[in-house]
């Protein structure tokens, strides 16, 4: 019995060779390598270690401030709508005929599975300031009376930003939603609407513990990829006009590999790791909290 459970264990381990040892070289390893770089003027031209210069620079730098602002602002206003938008539609679409539930599991999808170059180069054309749809539709519905330049307006460009992260950030979560609410037992919720029991009750006191756990990934998820948002400056404003697109990422990525300060790009990876993990354990903390 110990021999056949030894070798159980030997096969087991040698299936996740291939896996783990890509986990160490490619997860592990650089953050290793990146927390201590972060401690070493790493350029082109110099590797000297500069012990926590990096960090006191960072936290005086005016623009890292603006980055951490716009970064904090896109995750506080997309992770809860993007949440909420999902279960809403996913509470709406899994009572649906099978057919329909996958037509628009597909329709919300489909943008999570296009190019982000793709979706980018059709948010730009609506967003733009000549020829865009979005100042045609506006100016037809009297809202505006002339065209705006919604990316180059600081007031205007992290919202529109934020707007398209929604659109492509609800798939995800919208698929995951109708397998749990699918899952939910429904015995329970026909019990207690004969009972008597609102749907709001039911919902709050049935559906919404049985679903927590998938409420808790997509939070986290959501949460990393806001945190994360790099693609859509990158591709629209380059962090402008005037930093009010600036972000955590993007400016990790001007830093380290547009000026060549590799430690100083390494240190800001570091405080952004350790910010997305605080944020990761409240959420744990809370959903914890609400399962009683």
């Amino acid at each position: 019995m110990k021999e056949a459970r030894r070798r159980e264990n030997i096969a087991g381990y040698i299936f996740m060779a291939p896996s783990l040892l890509f986990f160490l070289g490619f997860v592990i390893f650089p953050m290793g390598m990146c927390l201590v770089t972060s401690f070493f003027n790493y350029t082109m031209t110099d590797f000297s270690f500069v012990g926590l210069n990096n960090y006191k620079e960072m936290f005086g730098d005016p623009i890292f401030s603006k980055a951490l602002v716009n970064t904090i602002i896109i995750v506080v206003v997309s992770v809860p709508v993007t949440c909420m938008f999902s279960l809403w539609v996913a509470s709406i679409i899994f009572k649906m005929r099978p057919l329909n539930t996958s037509f628009f599991r597909c329709v919300f999808y489909l943008p999570v599975v296009t190019g982000s170059v793709a979706v980018t180069v059709v948010w730009k054309w609506i967003f733009n300031n000549y020829t865009g749809v979005l100042n045609y539709l506006f100016k037809s519905l009297g809202i505006i009376s002339k065209n705006m330049n919604w990316l180059g307006d600081p007031s205007t460009a992290l919202w529109c930003i934020i707007t398209i992260l929604l659109t492509t950030s609800v798939g995800q979560p919208i698929v995951l939603y109708v397998s749990a609410l699918s899952n939910v037992d429904h015995s329970l919720t026909e019990a207690a609407s004969v009972d008597g029991a609102t749907n709001m009750q039911v919902f709050w006191r049935i559906k919404w513990p049985q679903i927590m756990p998938t409420t808790l990934y997509i939070l986290v998820i959501t949460t990393i990829n806001s945190f994360q948002c790099f693609a859509l400056i990158q591709l629209l404003t380059s962090g402008g006009p005037n930093n009010s697109t600036q972000t955590i990422m993007y400016y990790i990525y001007y830093q380290a590999f547009k000026l060549n300060r590799y430690g100083y790009g390494s240190a800001m990876g570091i405080i952004l790791a350790i910010i997305i993990a605080v944020f990761s354990a409240i959420q744990f903390r809370l959903a914890k909290t609400d399962n009683g």
